[in-house]
């Protein structure tokens, strides 16, 4: 009879919102949600702490830049070129193998390291916070990985089989080259319905793009705007943003999401190399609490308080970067050809010192891309410095698509 009352609690505490059979969890960690980005502090072998974004859609770790106070020990084996988005030159990266990260109190050993010979990226100055570099998709293949972003934490399980968890979708996942796809339904602006082939790309701060070089490609929107998608591995990415009616993820409909369509150009190589739709990136993904088992090759998904936010883009068309991480001194990097900005007449290298009355060193960088990402029937008020003088300008902010 003992044996018996013994069996039946064991089998009794198997059971969890994960199912009949419940993963014994390792480690949770805490992350830092900056932007959509999932940024993890970690080390490195025997390094100080190094903040990573989390990015699936690279293979490996890759360490970007270092500052004052940094310190990581690594042996190097060899020098690669690394292939990936955008139109610019190639990225050479020394390669350090047998590494060890450590994250919590969690080891993941015989990792690849790559350590950029140059800086390109500039992801501490892009993002306002301490950026060192990107952990890859190797990060999911020793545990069932769940990223809540509710909580704003990463939770490592036993790579156990379960049940769906209650309220979670399941997609299968397919691996390439390391890197995670999933399939899921368009609906067309002609209401057509097709699946497309999508990488999940968690460094990818974006909803999705497509690619549009093929006769199965996801349809054009026919109102849209022209300007920068992002930055890839090789350079800056442009293209188009627009509308599509919607995107269904299993049982969960995404209506009216702002998508971009990069130019050929940029993703030519990826795309006849994955054979891939396209992108799925951090934006969306945000939008859903996720569990990756990628032992079982399956992606569990539960919409999030985030699912119903606005889709937003940058109306403004002005990419800025905080030149210090000490002082919040916010620049112009770039200005979209043809943005409400350049017909401003905003600049490049200009210092922005007020938005809407309000000084802009008061505000971090993320707050002051929401603004230039929030429509307005009335314009956008800037202050800028250019060469020692103040000079205002009032930016249109009504939607374009």
């Amino acid at each position: 009879m003992k044996r018996v009352v013994l069996f039946c609690l064991t089998f009794l505490f198997c059971y969890d919102a994960f199912g009949i059979i419940k993963p014994k969890r390792i480690e949770s960690i805490p992350f830092e949600l900056v932007g959509s980005y999932v940024v993890i502090t970690l080390r490195i072998n025997d390094s100080s702490p190094l903040n990573l974004i989390l990015d699936s859609g690279v293979r490996n770790t890759i360490i970007t830049e270092l500052q004052a106070g940094d310190r990581i020990t690594l042996n190097y084996s060899d020098v690669k070129d690394l292939m990936g988005l955008g139109g610019g030159n190639h990225l050479d990266a020394y390669i350090s193998n047998y590494n060890t990260l450590k994250i919590g109190r969690l080891k993941m050993n015989y990792k690849t390291v790559y350590v950029l010979q140059e800086n390109v990226f500039n992801l501490s100055k892009h993002s306002g916070t301490k950026i060192n570099g990107l952990i890859g998709a190797d990060f999911f293949q020793d545990y069932t990985v769940e990223i809540d972003y509710s909580a704003r934490r990463v939770r490592f399980y036993q790579p156990t089989p379960f049940d769906p968890p209650k309220g979670y979708g399941v997609l299968p996942i397919s691996i390439e080259a390391q890197k995670l796809f999933v399939e899921f339904a368009v609906l067309n602006t002609d209401s057509s319905r097709q699946k497309v082939k999508m990488l999940i790309d968690t460094g990818a701060e974006l909803n999705a793009w497509f690619q549009t070089m093929t006769s199965e490609s996801v349809h054009l929107p026919s109102k849209w705007i022209y300007g920068t998608i992002g930055e890839g591995l090789n350079g800056i990415i442009s293209g188009k943003y627009g509308r599509i009616p919607e995107i269904r993820i299993g049982d969960f409909s995404l209506k009216n999401p702002i998508v971009s369509f990069p130019d050929s150009a940029s993703i030519s190589q990826i795309i006849n190399n994955s054979k891939r739709d396209g992108t799925i990136g951090s934006q969306l993904l945000s939008r859903f609490n996720l569990i990756f088992d990628y032992n079982q090759k399956k992606l569990y998904f539960k919409p999030n308080e985030n699912f119903k936010r606005r889709y937003s883009y940058n109306i403004a068309g002005i990419e800025i970067v905080q030149l210090t991480l000490f002082l919040p001194i916010t620049e112009v990097l770039t200005v979209w050809a043809g943005s409400p900005a350049a017909l401003a007449g905003v600049f490049p290298g200009d210092k922005i010192l007020e938005i809407n009355g309000e000084r802009a060193i008061s505000m971090s960088i993320n707050e002051i891309r929401k603004i230039f990402e929030t429509p307005s029937k009335l314009a956008l008020k800037l202050i800028l410095m250019r060469e020692l003088k103040e000079i205002p300008v009032s930016i249109d902010m009504s939607d374009k698509i």
